[in-house]
């Protein structure tokens, strides 16, 4: 009998890894953008306002040129960069106690929301300073501001499920008003440092939560 010659899957002449691996240029080309992001979020950490496309190719370590082959204009850059700190503002936010003693939770809290809220300010000033931010910027920051309200719901449901509904509503607006950036810009804004303004949240929260508790046998 005749052997069968064994047929063999039809893949490039370079092989199905190959067939797998992503496209260079386009891995490249991602990376390149990412960095001229990042060097815009640099000069934006350091105090800067305005960001001449020449200033941020040089921190990038890239041409100007290069620099408006990925971004059609200034202001589509500084919208991908603003959303990018706020998506890594997200991945810096980890786990926080839901049970066990409320000083615990509430001082968990307030040092997480502290440092993100300060390394937050550039970018936040940024977004205001911006007469209209575009809808993907709008939307990373409701996103934000939507995951920031869920955390205190589950950091405190202890408390707020104490209370009737319509009350645990207003509670949860309260502490959310408390613990966002516009409080603690408000507190850095009139000269407490980052440790005054911090106790000034931990305050407030802890004030707020004094509401939900049972009243005591003498009263």
């Amino acid at each position: 009998m005749e052997k069968q010659p064994v047929r063999r899957p039809a893949h490039s002449a370079q092989g199905p890894a190959a067939e797998r691996a992503p496209d260079g240029r386009t891995e490249r080309g991602r990376q390149t953008r990412q960095k001229i992001a990042d060097a815009l979020l640099a000069l934006l950490d350091e105090g800067e306002s305005q960001f001449p496309a020449d200033r941020v190719a040089e921190r990038a370590g890239v041409s100007r040129r290069l620099v408006f082959h990925h971004f059609a204009d200034m202001d589509q850059l500084v919208d991908t960069a603003i959303t990018r700190r706020l998506e890594q503002l997200i991945a810096q936010i980890k786990p926080l106690p839901t049970d066990g003693p409320r000083a615990a939770r509430v001082a968990a809290l307030t040092e997480q929301r502290a440092r993100i809220l300060e390394w937050m300010t550039p970018a936040r000033l940024a977004i205001l300073r911006r007469e209209q931010p575009s809808e993907r910027v709008e939307e990373a920051t409701r996103q934000v501001q939507d995951f920031a309200r869920g955390r205190l719901a589950e950091v405190f449901a202890l408390e707020l499920d104490r209370v009737p509904e319509e009350r645990r509503t207003d509670l949860l607006n309260g502490l959310d008003a408390a613990t966002t950036w516009g409080a603690w810009y408000h507190w850095r804004s009139v000269g407490l440092d980052t440790g005054a303004a911090r106790r000034a949240m931990d305050t407030t929260v802890h004030a707020l939560l004094t509401a939900t508790d049972p009243p005591s046998p003498a009263s």
